[in-house]
């Protein structure tokens, strides 16, 4: 049974698709089965993973409007995972959904027939809360929130943990969140640090261990198509994200082998 988790922060440049791309190599690296789900529309996810998202044959907006299913639209990358792509196109889906009846559910149906083929499904998140993300929020079990660790970060902030707070409450009750994970930081900063800080001191153990530093070869790897792990694998930024990924994974692990037994409990 697939984990889901979502992306996301309503605020850009905060580095959702270097997450997203290098948290699924580095996942797929372990052998875990890993689809990455690009949710938006610029497509950028997409084109990190070496896809040319303006010549997908069939993409996430074809299922998504279900004239194509996510078997049909997935593309196997080479780099140990699995992509369902996305372009500029994906902007009229938001249009139809607003036309469609129980709209927000209509990315969980999609992941249905997925549940037994992949250990994690990855969304990556478009920097709005708009019908897009609130339906990767309705499909997800958690969501990981990369943040630059600057003020103003934390103003947006509230504002998710408030939409997760109320999907939770109203459209997914086991929505949660998988944790806060601070991206490109500078030690040297003296912000950065203090952020950080103050995001230990409110959320406590929900910001994750693991910093992912700001590192050239993070930057460059997506002009060469490439996750950090392929193109440098010994840079600071692949090491964060191996770390990363460890990390999530043991969380996520521990937690089923804990509902595991409590079934057998009760059982």
């Amino acid at each position: 049974m697939a984990k889901v988790i979502a992306i996301a922060n309503q605020k850009g440049g905060v580095g959702k698709t270097t997450t997203s791309v290098n948290l699924a190599a580095s996942m797929g690296a372990t052998d875990r089965r890993v689809l990455l789900i690009d949710l938006d529309p610029q497509g950028n996810a997409t084109m990190g993973c070496g896809v040319n998202k303006n010549d997908l044959e069939l993409s996430l907006l074809d299922v998504m409007l279900l004239e194509a299913t996510a078997e049909e639209a997935i593309v196997s990358t080479d780099h140990g995972f699995d992509i369902l792509g996305s372009n500029a196109d994906l902007t009229a889906a938001e249009v139809e959904l607003m036309k469609a009846s129980q709209r927000e559910y209509r990315l969980q149906e999609i992941l249905k027939p997925l549940q037994s083929k992949y250990d994690y499904v990855l969304i990556d998140c478009p920097p709005a809360l708009n019908s897009l993300t609130l339906n990767a929020l309705v499909a997800s079990d958690s969501v990981l929130v990369p943040m630059q660790c600057e003020y103003y970060a934390l103003e947006g902030l509230a504002s998710l943990m408030n939409t997760v707070e109320q999907i939770a409450e109203h459209l997914n009750p086991r929505l949660e969140i998988e944790g806060l994970v601070r991206t490109m930081f500078d030690p040297r900063n003296s912000l950065s640090n203090d952020v950080s800080r103050y995001l230990i001191e409110h959320f406590g153990n929900k910001v994750l261990r693991t910093i992912i530093p700001r590192n050239v070869r993070l930057a460059e790897a997506p002009s060469h198509g490439l996750p950090v792990l392929l193109y440098d694998k010994r840079s600071r930024g692949a090491l964060a994200y191996l770390g990363l990924a460890g990390e999530v994974m043991r969380a996520a692990e521990k937690a089923a082998q804990a509902k595991e037994s409590q079934h057998a409990m009760e059982v």
